[in-house]
C-alpha cells in the first residue's frame, strides 16, 4: 500500500474497438493471440475453432477440441500427467509466464484457486477466497502473482510468495460475475470482462477502477492482450470479437 500511495495516478484511459470480427454463429467461450502478434485463436459454442488475421480478417476453419486439466503429448496424442485436487469442474487453467516455468494455476467450481507443478502432478498452492466460481485466472507477467476473475462479482490477486490474497477489484455497482481477466504487458492494468456487457479495467497498484470500456451486446467471455501489449481482444455471447487499443 505504501508503494502504491507514492505511485502517480494514471491518466485519462481511452481505448475504442478497432475491429469486429464476425464468423461465428453462437456464443464466443475463449480466444488467446498467437505469438506472431497478428492472429487470434477463437472457439465457440457453434463447435468452430476459428484462426483470425486480427489485420485482414481472414478466416481458416480447423477442428475443434475439449479438455480439462491434463497434459498431453500432441504429437502421439497421449496423457502424459493428470491433475488430480478441485472438487468440481475446472473453468480456467493459465501456464507461468517463465520459460523454464513448470507450474500452472487453474479455477474452477469449488471456488478455489490452485498452483500445481507440472511434473509432480501434485498441487503447491491453494487459495480459497472467492465467494463463487472462478472463472478465468492469469499470471502477472513476472510470473510471481496471478489475477482471478469469478462470478462472485470480484477480480482478486495473489501473491505467490507471500502466499496470500492482496488485493480485491470489486465496486458495489458491479454485481455481476467476472469472466475473464488479463494483464496489460506492463502489468499495471488488470483488463476484466463482465457478464452485463462491460469490460472494466483496473489500476493494479491503487485498487482504482480507471475505465469501463462499451460496445459487445452480450456478456463478456474472454480477453487477451495481444503479446506485444498494443491491443487487446475480446470475445462475446454477442458472436463477435473485438480488437480494442
Amino acid at each position: 500500500h505504501q508503494v502504491a500511495e507514492r505511485v502517480e495516478a494514471l491518466g485519462q484511459f481511452v481505448m475504442k474497438t478497432r475491429r469486429t470480427l464476425k464468423g461465428h454463429g453462437n456464443k464466443v467461450l475463449c480466444m488467446d493471440w498467437c505469438k506472431d502478434k497478428r492472429r487470434i485463436v477463437s472457439s465457440s459454442q457453434d463447435g468452430k475453432v476459428i484462426v483470425w488475421d486480427s489485420f485482414t480478417t481472414n478466416k481458416i476453419l480447423t477442428a475443434s477440441g475439449d479438455g480439462t486439466c491434463a497434459l498431453w503429448d500432441v504429437e502421439s496424442g497421449q496423457l502424459l500427467q493428470s491433475f488430480h485436487g478441485h472438487g468440481a469442474d475446472v473453468l480456467c487453467l493459465d501456464l507461468a509466464p517463465s520459460e523454464t516455468g513448470n507450474t500452472f494455476v487453474s479455477g474452477g467450481c469449488d471456488k478455489k484457486a490452485m498452483v500445481w507443478d507440472m511434473r509432480s502432478g501434485q498441487c503447491v498452492q491453494a487459495f480459497e477466497t472467492h465467494e463463487s466460481d472462478i472463472n478465468s485466472v492469469r499470471y502477472y507477467p513476472s510470473g510471481d502473482a496471478f489475477a482471478s476473475g469469478s462470478d462472485d462479482a470480484t477480480c482478486r490477486l495473489y501473491d505467490l510468495r507471500a502466499d496470500r490474497e492482496v488485493a480485491i477489484y470489486s465496486k458495489e455497482s458491479i454485481i455481476f460475475g467476472a469472466s475473464s481477466v488479463d494483464f496489460s504487458l506492463s502489468g499495471r492494468l488488470l483488463f476484466a470482462g463482465y457478464n452485463d456487457y462491460t469490460i472494466n479495467v483496473w489500476d493494479v497498484l491503487k485498487g482504482s477502477r480507471v475505465s469501463i470500456l462499451f460496445g459487445h451486446e452480450n456478456r463478456v467471455s474472454t480477453l487477451r492482450v495481444s503479446p506485444d501489449g498494443t491491443a487487446f481482444c475480446s470475445g462475446s455471447w454477442d458472436h463477435t470479437l473485438r480488437v480494442w487499443a
